[in-house]
């Protein structure tokens, strides 16, 4: 099926005078984001993407072995070329890969833009342009789009204006705009900004091409953004195989009644002397010949191409499979990490910090002298400082982010008596990366997909998104489920982006307790993704760097802590940020003697610590505890080797916090199992945590202290029967 432009044809000419009069503005490139209806149109004829490519796409591949559970349908399909005006200049142009959540592409588009602007240091923001094509309905009513029109003029995500066009068919799929929206104009919802909304005939191409102009030439000289509603009409059905008279008989037998915008254009020249009726049949027959040649020699070989990937900025970089990733050395000498650290806690003689920013930087002093351990904050910040002073880029953006929910960060520090701000990760060399710090407006949706395509055009930079509690990304799923875990198998196409997701249970109630790991392990296959738990200063620092010390690219999903931000046993000396690797697995960390361990607690996360506090208070010696700090891809090795080292145990208990069908437990339960019976004598597999549940945690303090009771009380409880 097809999603045919017919009756908006009108799009084509307004994209092409928007590249011939932008590229005389200075436009050197474009991203276009749009959704189904004109895609194939605007490939072939703006893109300039072969008849025969697109015929190929249809027809699929001569062998179909080769692509099982990859690729994607052909109007999702990314693509790029160099367009060349009637003048010679050259414009870059990339139609952004999407999926069919419509508008989800938006965000994504214009982060890829500020990351090519960041990338070309234009203050000016005139080099590079997003173009959005929407449809009418989608427009009123996908949350995303106004989002993406808040994100427009805040410092973090400006570019200078997207240029949108508004496809609006008067229609749906099968919904007449009186059930669509509530504003008489499908485009309301850009009121929200003081930006020009043009109003078009799509059945005058001349007028269109001419509010075109306007468009660009206003985005080019207020650095704002412009839209284009182009009242037009949908010819066919949502795709050529629906039957739209079900739904809208009398639109219809207008429509069928309705001359094509091709016959009315002809029509208007042919009436003003400017062409001749036989000129505009010879070049509606010359195109038509040209496409059926194309059709018939695909019908008899197949042009079939993979979508480009990998080339460009992305040359360097890798995909694939983890068993063929080597594990790099992330590790950073203790005089330097010593030296950043006191740069962290310097401040101007003439600024004034909060006391309790005093105090806190006091204790990082004493961090950095070897007086004291690192915290959370410190391990954080010293994975961004030492990425920054070897030359590379980090962007840090989410809600509160500069303070850190949690009070844990403080990356930008406040003046008391001034109001002014100063940021310790900006002056750490002469000759540093940039470090990008921005507090994001309240929303999820829109931030990530920005953070996603900034990620697309920037491999060499650090991009997290945080969440302000880890499950506030239920936001973003969209995001989640349709980029950043299919994108390699879908497009070929790699991001290293990284999600800090605040997770754990102390209480607080379900909507501030889970990120919802158990989602996330769900959407692992095929190495597409990294679950992180870490539970140390040092490890949160050694898999920070990893994500742009090594050269493989895959997005890092984080399940960062809220009370092990200052619990005292989560801490790290500075040697273990010296030396070594992000670790899969934590060994135990207590002198047991192998021999007489009989039970073996496998656990991530906060729980360690109350399961290691209670087995110290016990002094039980037969029980092992041991961390898995990676999830996914799963450290099998490390596990089996763990294992083994106690061969004598008779169990083998998973525990967690979440209930039983959240967190790990149903993800890791058949690797446990399959380690397990590999033994001789292979020990019994078994859940400790709460009871299956609907609700991820309880609202009452007091019901979590008991229920956290009984977890640690059956985890170290004696074995009964053999």
């Amino acid at each position: 099926k097809r999603f045919s432009l017919d009756g908006g044809e009108s799009l084509v000419p307004m994209i092409d005078v928007m590249l011939e009069d932008g590229a005389r503005l200075g436009l050197k490139e474009v991203v276009i984001g749009m959704a189904h209806r004109g895609r194939l149109n605007v490939l072939c004829n703006i893109l300039q993407k072969s008849p025969d490519q697109i015929f190929s796409e249809f027809e699929g591949p001569d062998d179909a072995q080769g692509y099982q559970n990859r690729g994607d349908v052909k109007y999702h399909q990314g693509f790029s070329s160099d367009f060349v005006t009637t003048e010679g200049h050259q414009v870059h142009l990339s139609l952004a890969f999407n999926p069919s959540h419509l508008e989800a592409v938006d965000p994504v588009v214009v982060g890829r833009v500020r990351a090519k602007e960041d990338r070309f240091d234009d203050p000016e923001r005139g080099r590079v342009v997003p173009l959005l094509i929407h449809g009418d309905a989608a427009f009123a009513g996908q949350g995303v789009v106004m989002e993406t029109l808040n994100l427009s003029a805040l410092p973090g995500y400006n570019v200078g204006g997207t240029v949108h066009i508004v496809l609006n068919n008067q229609v749906g799929f099968t919904t007449d705009p009186e059930e669509s929206r509530s504003s008489i104009y499908c485009t309301a919802a850009a009121q929200m900004l003081d930006i020009p909304v043009f109003h078009v005939n799509g059945d005058d191409p001349e007028a269109c091409v001419h509010v075109m102009k306007l468009a660009i030439q206003y985005r080019q000289e207020f650095k704002s953004d412009v839209v284009i509603d182009l009242v037009c009409f949908r010819r066919y059905g949502h795709n050529e195989a629906d039957e739209p008279t079900f739904t809208q008989p009398k639109m219809y037998e207008l429509i069928k009644a309705h001359p094509t915008v091709r016959q009315i254009y002809a029509d208007q020249l042919v009436a003003q002397g400017r062409i001749t009726r036989q000129e505009a049949d010879q070049i509606r027959q010359d195109v038509m010949k040209e496409l059926q040649e194309a059709h018939a020699r695909v019908k008899e070989h197949s042009a079939l191409k993979e979508p480009s990937a990998m080339e460009g900025l992305w040359k360097t970089f890798r995909g694939g499979a983890d068993k063929d990733i080597t594990q790099p050395d992330t590790a950073v000498p203790r005089e330097r990490l010593s030296k950043l650290l006191e740069h962290l806690a310097t401040v101007p003689e003439d600024f004034h910090p909060h006391p309790k920013i005093a105090t806190f930087l006091e204790r990082r002093r004493a961090m950095a002298r070897g007086d004291q351990l690192l915290d959370w904050s410190a391990g954080e910040a010293l994975a961004y400082a030492s990425l920054l002073t070897d030359g590379l880029n980090v962007r840090l953006t989410g809600q509160d982010t500069h303070r850190g929910t949690f009070s844990h960060r403080h990356a930008v520090l406040h003046d008391v008596k001034t109001g002014g701000t100063y940021v310790p990760l900006e002056h750490l060399a002469r000759a540093q990366g940039t470090i990008h710090l921005y507090n994001s407006p309240l929303s999820e949706l829109g931030c990530l997909g920005f953070e996603y395509g900034y990620s697309l055009d920037c491999p060499d930079c650090l991009v997290v998104w945080e969440a302000q509690f880890g499950d506030f990304a239920n936001g973003a799923q969209v995001i989640i489920d349709q980029f950043i875990v299919a994108a390699e198998r879908k497009w070929r196409r790699l991001s290293g982006i990284t999600l800090l997701l605040p997770h754990g249970y102390e209480g607080q109630g379900p909507e501030h307790s889970s990120a919802r790991l158990e989602r996330f392990l769900q959407l692992c296959a095929d190495d597409n993704i990294q679950v992180c738990y870490p539970t140390t200063p040092a490890q949160i620092f050694h898999v920070l760097r990893r994500q742009l010390v090594r050269a493989a690219r895959k997005p890092l999903v984080v399940m960062s802590p809220k009370s092990l931000l200052r619990r005292p046993e989560a801490i790290s000396p500075l040697e273990d940020l010296a030396a070594g690797r992000f670790h899969r697995v934590l060994p135990d960390q207590a002198n047991l003697d192998p021999a007489k361990v009989d039970r073996v607690l496998l656990c991530s996360g906060k729980v360690y610590f109350d399961l290691a506090a209670e087995r110290a208070r016990r002094v039980e010696e037969r029980v092992a505890i041991v961390r898995v700090e990676q999830l996914y891809p799963d450290p099998r090795e490390e596990l089996q080797a763990e294992l083994e080292r106690f061969s004598a145990a008779r169990e083998v208990r998973w525990v967690q916090e979440e209930p039983k069908n959240m967190g790990a437990w149903q993800y890791i339960f058949p690797l446990l199992q399959e380690l397990a019976s590999s033994r001789a004598n292979a020990p019994r597999v078994s859940f400790i945590g709460r009871g299956a549940a609907a609700s991820p945690a309880t609202g009452f303090h007091e019901a979590h202290e008991l229920e956290q009771h009984k977890i640690v009380e059956e985890a170290l409880s004696r074995v009964t029967n053999g």
